[in-house]
C-alpha cells in the first residue's frame, strides 16, 4: 500500500532525474550530454533487441561510463528473430548504401522500435518517479522513420498519460525534434560530448563503413557543421546526392 501511495504522490516525483534512451549513437550521446549539462541525474537505458550492429551497445557502455550515468542494458535479444524483413535484425536483408533519405533506407526500419524503447523507458521512469524520459529523434529521421516524427511523439505523450492515469507519469522530451543532424553535431561538440566513442554504422563491422545511410548522414553532418569528424571510415570519400 505504501509503494502504491508513493506512485500516486506527485510530491514524490523526482524532477531532477532523466531516463535517457541511449543507443550508443551520435544523437543519443549528444542527448545524454544535453541532460548532463542541465544537471539532471542520468539513468541510461540501452536495449539489446538483436540488432546486427551490436557494437553500439559497447559504445553505449563507454558513453554512460564517461558521464557516470546509471546504466542498464536490457536483454530483449530474442525480439530480433521475430522482426524479419529489417536490415537491422535480419541477416538475409542487405544494409543499403546511399543517401539516408533514399527510399531504399526503408529496409532499415525496425517495426515499432521507438514505441518499444520509449515505453520501456517510461516504465522505468514511472517506477522510479523520474520526471523526464528523453528521446533523441531529430528532423533528419522524418524521411524514413514514422516513429521519429512529431505525430508519433504527440501520440506517445497521450499514451503515457492514459496508461499511467492516477500515477506519476514522466514528461517525454525530444529536444532535437526540429534539429538537423548538423545541429546535433554542433551541440555535441559544444557540450564536449564524446562523439568519437559513439557508433552509427548499421553494418556492424569494426570500423564505420562510410557508405550506409547512417554513416553517410553522420559524415555529412560534420561536413555541414564545419567540424572535424572524429570517425574512422572504410570509405571516407563517398558522396551521394539527396533524392
Amino acid at each position: 500500500m505504501e509503494a502504491q501511495d508513493a506512485f500516486h504522490d506527485d510530491a514524490a516525483r523526482d524532477p531532477f532525474t532523466a531516463v535517457v534512451v541511449l543507443s550508443g549513437g551520435m544523437d543519443s550521446t549528444t542527448l545524454l550530454a544535453h541532460f548532463a549539462a542541465l544537471r539532471f541525474r542520468l539513468v541510461a537505458l540501452t536495449v539489446d533487441y538483436g540488432q546486427r550492429h551490436r557494437k553500439e551497445i559497447d559504445s553505449a557502455r563507454e558513453i554512460a561510463r564517461h558521464y557516470g550515468a546509471e546504466h542498464h542494458v536490457l536483454d530483449l535479444s530474442g525480439l530480433g528473430s521475430l522482426l524479419t524483413g529489417s536490415a537491422l535484425t535480419d541477416d538475409r536483408v542487405t544494409v543499403p548504401d546511399g543517401h539516408y533519405a533514399e527510399e531504399a533506407m526503408r529496409a532499415t526500419v525496425v517495426p515499432n522500435r521507438n514505441a518499444v524503447l520509449a515505453n520501456l523507458a517510461v516504465s522505468m521512469a514511472v517506477a522510479r518517479r523520474a520526471d523526464t524520459v528523453a528521446l533523441g529523434m531529430h528532423a533528419g529521421d522524418h524521411f524514413v522513420y514514422p516513429d521519429c516524427r512529431p505525430a508519433f511523439v504527440d501520440a506517445l505523450r497521450n499514451l503515457v498519460a492514459v496508461a499511467n492515469e492516477g500515477f506519476t507519469a514522466p514528461r517525454v522530451e525530444t529536444p532535437f525534434m526540429t534539429w538537423s543532424k548538423a545541429d546535433i553535431a554542433r551541440h555535441g561538440v559544444r557540450l564536449g560530448a564524446p562523439l568519437g566513442l559513439s557508433w552509427s554504422c548499421y553494418k556492424g563491422g569494426d570500423i564505420h563503413c562510410g557508405t550506409c545511410g547512417t554513416c553517410y548522414e553522420r559524415a555529412e553532418a560534420f561536413r555541414e557543421a564545419g567540424l572535424t569528424d572524429p570517425t574512422e571510415y572504410l570509405d571516407g570519400d563517398a558522396r551521394f546526392a539527396a533524392p
